[in-house]
């Protein structure tokens, strides 16, 4: 269990990651606005799969997230998602076009980029999430 936020796009996950007051949960709400659909908000568990990184919210908080300043929200969310990418918050993006980088966890890796510097980042994501990214 780890202290992130997450949600799927057409079966793709992104993993939240950062420190509380980070804003994991506006921009978990910002992708589902683009989209995506809630897996967990807060606190995620991961598994390994295959040599893959799943994604599930734990019981009590399922299909719930906080949206500051009005409450907790219902979503639709999904039983689980494989993570395809990682994003932290907790530190920014200095680069135009920043290097590769990696979070590892349960024995998987995946890849990670850095929280932004500016304000097309739900919309980069969601094209991330689609497409990927060229090497």
């Amino acid at each position: 269990m780890i202290h992130a936020s997450c949600v799927a796009l057409e079966g793709r996950g992104v993993l939240i990651l950062g420190p509380s007051g980070a804003g994991k949960s506006a921009l978990a709400l910002q992708l589902m606005a683009l989209g995506a659909r809630l897996v967990a908000d807060d606190r995620t568990s991961l598994m390994p799969r295959g040599g893959r990184l799943i994604a599930r919210a734990p019981a009590a908080i399922f299909g719930r997230i906080e949206a500051r300043g009005i409450g907790i929200l219902a979503a639709d969310a999904l039983d689980e998602a494989e993570i395809a990418l990682a994003v932290d918050l907790g530190a920014t993006e200095t680069s135009r076009l920043p290097p590769e980088r990696v979070f590892t966890a349960q024995g998987c890796a995946v890849p990670l980029c850095h929280g932004p510097a500016t304000g097309h980042f739900p919309a980069a994501l969601v094209q991330y999430l689609r497409a990927g990214r060229i090497a």
